[in-house]
């Protein structure tokens, strides 16, 4: 599956849905975005149950703005319209192959209770 790339308007349905949702904020003056870019493109190829997104941080400034967007590339990953991930910095595959994997193994009902419990707290 190849990358998609994400717009304010088309932001917020796609990573509410069901699911593993990674987004790069990028922008294509920045050399470790485009090193990680092909990092980035052949896991999407491995991973088609995965929605592998982009952010253009130069067209939507407002997007990178509201995602409190400091340091490219940013990776964020949304499971289940939930962030879990949330770094700067360019990984080598290994590591974006481990992220995905760890993603996939959360329990969601146990996150969403952490997260409730962290709020009540606050």
């Amino acid at each position: 599956m190849a990358t998609i790339d994400l717009t304010g308007e088309t932001f917020g349905g796609t990573v509410a849905g069901e699911g593993i949702v990674l987004v790069d904020f990028w922008a294509a003056w920045c050399g470790p975005c485009r090193a990680f870019a092909p990092v980035f493109e052949a896991a999407s190829e491995r991973h088609p149950d995965v929605v592998f997104s982009k952010v253009d941080t130069e067209a939507e400034v407002g997007l990178a703005t509201a995602n409190r967007i400091t340091s490219i590339p940013t990776l964020m990953v949304i499971r289940d319209g939930v962030l879990v991930y949330k770094q700067p910095g360019a990984l080598p595959e290994p590591q974006l192959e481990l992220l995905i994997s760890k993603a996939r193994e959360l329990d969601m009902d146990d996150v969403r209770w952490q997260i409730a419990e962290s709020s009540t707290a606050a």
